[in-house]
């Protein structure tokens, strides 16, 4: 009786095949990961290859849902855009008139930004900063009064944007430490109704700046 024989195809394969076939895996693998995997799941992409090939577009991050507290981030307005400035005097220091308040309505929610200058009448340049308080109240008639304080400081000027947390006047007091008589040229742009003159939060019956309206061609 005659021994089989192995056949060909299925003589073991050496140690430099073996090697290969390994190392070919691990290579595949390896781009495998950093092409593929990285890119899609955790939005690395060392090779540039998730860009190319789309795969980052399916990365995105966990998601947490944000919860609006008191007061809601967007609001919708009926009341267009208002857009205004407003020239205050204040007097020399040692006059009545140093120091005043302006103030504009605003409901819950509605916001404005705001920019404001100090300048000697006289054109010299400021030596003294301006006090200023930015606040607001309630304008009710009953025993109580809800007041928010929003900055209080000295300066020649400010930038900046307030979103009303009430139904209030809302705006400014500044004295005048200058020797001379200062003008505060301010800027406001943004959802609030003016103020009569004489009522409350512009007792000293400031008037907006005329301002005209381009004409389209």
């Amino acid at each position: 009786m005659t021994s089989p024989q192995t056949p060909p195809d299925r003589q073991d394969a050496s140690p430099r095949s073996l090697f290969m076939i390994t190392a070919g895996g691990l290579v595949a693998g390896t781009l495998i990961v950093l092409g593929a995997i990285l890119p899609a799941e955790y939005n690395v992409d060392p090779l540039g290859l998730g860009r190319l090939s789309g795969l980052s577009r399916l990365w995105a991050p966990e998601e947490n849902e944000w919860k609006a507290g008191a007061m809601e981030p967007a609001h919708a307005s009926k009341a267009p855009i208002a857009r205004h400035v407003i020239e205050i005097p204040l007097g020399a220091a040692s006059w009545p008139e140093a120091a005043l308040e302006y103030k504009v309505a605003m409901s819950p929610g509605q916001t404005f930004l705001y920019s404001w200058t100090a300048t000697r009448q006289d054109n010299a340049p400021m030596t003294k900063p301006v006090e200023f308080e930015f606040h607001g109240h309630t304008v009710e008639d009953g025993k109580t009064m809800t007041v928010a304080e929003y900055l209080k400081s000295k300066s020649v000027s400010a930038t900046g944007a307030l979103t009303a947390p009430f139904e209030g006047i809302h705006g400014w007091y500044f004295r005048n430490h200058e020797e001379d008589p200062v003008i505060i040229r301010l800027e406001i742009e943004g959802f609030f109704s003016l103020i009569e003159p004489g009522r409350p939060g512009n007792e000293f019956r400031i008037r907006p700046l005329e301002q005209t309206t381009p004409q389209s061609n």
